[in-house]
């Protein structure tokens, strides 16, 4: 494998898209970001244009050669530069048990350290996603205990959010 990451495309959508083979795997993604089952190229591509800005987010593709094989968004979750949330993690349906996932979430983590001079990664993930939570624990996230749960109205149920998160290692 030749794994890189660049900027998101919008002709990315179609191949992306395709990897949410089921309303509940949508969910698991997105949370309540799209209003409609299936997300459509069309639809990932105006939210993109709508929150991807560049500066204070962005959309990054992982491709091994030519072939799109993940997606992943790094953004500000608030006024402090020095932290950078993830979310969006998906890797194509058909490669899954490859270590794509823990090479994706790696990469974009170099990357918030490294070219956006992060301190602090985060993200939140779905407690009924085990096999992320897995592949986030293998890439170095912890748990962060909250007061208060996070928690979506997905499909007629309540899905709780579990934080995790980490540092920048300094090297002495």
């Amino acid at each position: 494998m030749s794994l890189t990451l660049r900027l998101y495309q919008p002709s990315d959508a179609t191949v992306i898209t395709s990897w949410l083979k089921s309303e509940y795997l949508m969910r698991q993604w997105c949370a309540d970001r799209y209003e409609h089952y299936p997300v459509t190229p069309e639809d990932m591509n105006r939210c993109s244009e709508r929150y991807i800005d560049g500066q204070r987010s962005r959309a990054l593709t992982m491709v091994d050669g030519c072939d799109i094989v993940g997606y992943i968004t790094l953004r500000i979750p608030a006024d402090d530069p020095a932290e950078q949330r993830l979310g969006f993690v998906i890797v194509d349906d058909s490669r899954r048990g490859c270590g794509l996932g823990k090479a994706l979430v790696s990469m974009a983590i170099k990357y918030a350290y490294e070219e956006l001079g992060a301190t602090k990664v985060s993200l939140g993930v779905f407690e009924n996603n085990p096999s992320a939570i897995h592949c986030y624990e293998s890439a170095g996230f912890h748990r962060i205990p909250l007061l208060e749960t996070e928690s979506y109205k997905c499909l007629d149920e309540t899905w709780n959010c579990i934080e995790m998160g980490q540092h920048k290692r300094i090297m002495k």
